[in-house]
């Protein structure tokens, strides 16, 4: 039996507690990473609440999928910008995020705590272990679906050696530029374009315009001040924004661009940063979550709480600032034949940017011990063959680390 259509109205109407209430929920069951937060929401939002057709639904997920950042985050900031104006977008993005934020947090002063009384050895070496066995996962999950063809496959093992060859930040912009140079020019999709939406609480083509110069602007100019002023904070919220804004194909791309800006001398460690990263997978929401933990764990302030809340902000600005953008005018966006074709060629090179980071600094931190190797290797075959949820197989993990990969 076919859903029920949506009410025409149904987006039009709505109050921000009504989205934050909603997205609350979804905050706090939606396991599994971003395909099955759509997954999710759909559910709950098309099906249950009625609140957006199947078709204007899709819609969304498609133009999310040509911007920057967390597609399930952006989807879920779109619905409640067109059910409730701004207000309800920022309500659907606290609603999702607060829950795995706070966890996040939570686990940061464990991690401290734990490394004060001395205890967190081992099950830290099984969480770093779980983060191996799950970028193994997406690494070959993404290649499956993002590089279905020799030239995207050619471009992706380019990208994966550039992006070895050139560590850091520029050298990662620059392999996203050329996969969409590499786009233009060596790929061709077919594809029809999909309607836009009607909603009454688009934005005005001024503020859109407006949002994206600020976009713009903190993205050219927080480096500058950083260079400026040289203060703590305004690096930090300078690396999450960037992050944030530079980050293709979902959360697991997060981890080179914030690897490679705060895994230092003086900074992060691997051992803490791939702890976290592997931590974030075990709780539902957004695994760009992972900030909070990021900030907090800083050395120098600001960092606890208050890190945790600036850099939470900075990774998810981007995002917002970009959907309230494009929203209005998605429908050019998503018919142009030659964006499609260029964002085919950015997938792409992200995949071999993911390649690149899994080697370093996931497999070389992490897999050091035969040990290590073997939990990995039963990790991920609980994640890709035996399809055990990935907050279990984070949680054996690190109960296997207790127990053989104690330092």
């Amino acid at each position: 039996m076919r859903d029920a259509p949506a009410s025409p109205t149904a987006t039009d109407e709505g109050t921000p507690l009504e989205v934050l209430l909603a997205f609350l929920r979804l905050g706090l069951t939606s396991f599994g990473g971003p395909v099955a937060h759509l997954g999710f929401f759909r559910e709950d939002l098309v099906r249950r609440r009625q609140w957006l057709s199947e078709e204007r639904y899709a819609s969304l997920v498609a133009l999310c999928q040509f911007l920057p950042g967390p597609a399930s985050s952006q989807v879920g900031m779109a619905i409640g910008l067109m059910r409730a104006g701004p207000a309800g977008m920022a309500a659907a993005w606290i609603g999702f995020t607060l829950p795995s934020a706070l966890l996040m947090l939570a686990f940061a002063y464990g991690v401290m705590h734990a490394d004060a009384a001395g205890m967190a050895g081992g099950w830290l070496n099984g969480l770093k272990v779980a983060a191996a066995a799950i970028v193994a996962d997406a690494v070959l999950g993404m290649a499956k679906n993002l590089c279905p063809d020799r030239p995207r496959r050619s471009l992706a093992l380019v990208a994966a050696a550039v992006a070895a060859l050139l560590p850091g930040a520029f050298g990662q912009i620059g392999v996203i530029a050329g996969g969409a140079l590499a786009g233009l020019a060596f790929i061709r999709l077919g594809g029809v374009p999909v309607a836009e939406p009607a909603a009454r609480h688009l934005p005005g083509r001024v503020a859109s315009l407006a949002a994206f110069a600020l976009f713009v602007l903190l993205l050219a100019g927080l480096p500058a001040l950083v260079q400026v002023t040289g203060n703590a904070g305004l690096s930090l919220f300078d690396t999450l924004y960037r992050a944030g804004a530079l980050v293709f194909g979902g959360g697991h791309v997060v981890l080179p661009l914030i690897e490679a800006e705060l895994v230092r001398p003086g900074g992060l460690t691997r051992e803490v940063f791939l702890a976290g990263y592997g931590a974030v997978q075990a709780v539902p929401g957004p695994l760009f979550s992972f900030a909070t933990y990021v900030g907090a764990m800083m050395p120098m302030a600001p960092n606890g709480a208050a890190g945790g809340l600036l850099a939470l902000v900075a990774a998810f600005l981007p995002s917002a600032l970009l959907v309230y953008a494009a929203l209005r005018f998605w429908t050019r966006l998503a018919a142009n034949q030659r964006a499609r074709d260029a964002l085919a060629g950015v997938n792409a090179a992200v995949v071999g940017l993911l390649g690149a980071a899994f080697w370093d600094p996931v497999v070389t931190s992490s897999l050091t011990s035969g040990r290590a190797f073997a939990l990995a290797l039963l990790a991920y075959l609980a994640l890709a063959l035996w399809r055990v949820p990935a907050w279990a197989v984070v949680a054996g993990a690190a109960l296997g680390g207790a127990v053989l990969l104690q330092s």
